[in-house]
């Protein structure tokens, strides 16, 4: 297996542009105030981020409604909002004009993060905000090791309001009609096979 080279971090603040140039699908980084934010993982947060990439990529492919796409995909919802890259999104197909090669040129529809140790600040937080101001319709928190999944959906005032899973913890994406989730699979060990989840959603 090739070594990876480490990409160099920046002395001086860069241009988003500058940045998009220097890093590629090799480099899990985030672009705020100027600045390259590089991100590592834990094992617990790769299993889960495949697993739902998975999970949501097959039902919006199933249901030809957009493009999902993942991290080091970047997501630059507004001229003056850092350049992030949600773990899992989803662009719904009359939105795809915003699509760009390396970039969506706007807000995703739906923004999925998985919250890390030391990323609860910035999900919690820093993103949340970016991501209301920026026009994201839909955003999930989900912290496996708090095991917490918090819903935002988009109101007509540009502020997210909490959603919430219903009595046996099944949420339906307001996005994506006809989507819900059971989030118990979240939390399993091993996780949920997609074959499973298919079965449930009465796609095989």
């Amino acid at each position: 297996m090739d070594v990876m080279e480490p990409v160099a971090v920046s002395q001086k603040k860069i241009t988003y542009d500058e940045f998009l140039a220097r890093c590629d699908e090799r480099n899990a980084a985030e672009w705020v105030d100027g600045e390259i934010i590089y991100k590592t993982v834990s094992l617990i947060h790769n299993n889960l981020h495949h697993f739902i990439l998975k999970l949501i990529g097959s039902w919006v492919e199933e249901a030809q409604a957009g493009q999902t796409l993942s991290e080091p995909f970047q997501m630059k919802t507004g001229p003056n909002l850092p350049g992030r890259s949600p773990d899992v999104f989803v662009l719904l197909n009359e939105h795809r004009d915003r699509l760009r090669d390396n970039h969506i040129a706007g807000p995703a529809d739906l923004a999925i993060e998985i919250i890390s140790p030391e990323s609860i600040g910035r999900d919690r937080g820093d993103k949340f905000v970016e991501y209301e101001q920026g026009g994201v319709r839909e955003y999930w928190s989900i912290d496996p090791i708090r095991k917490q999944t918090d819903f935002f959906v988009r109101g007509e005032d540009g502020y997210f309001r909490a959603m919430f899973s219903d009595d046996s913890g099944i949420y339906g994406c307001a996005i994506l009609p006809g989507l819900w989730i059971d989030v118990a699979w979240f939390w399993r060990d091993p996780l949920a096979s997609i074959r499973e989840v298919l079965r449930a959603w009465n796609l095989i």
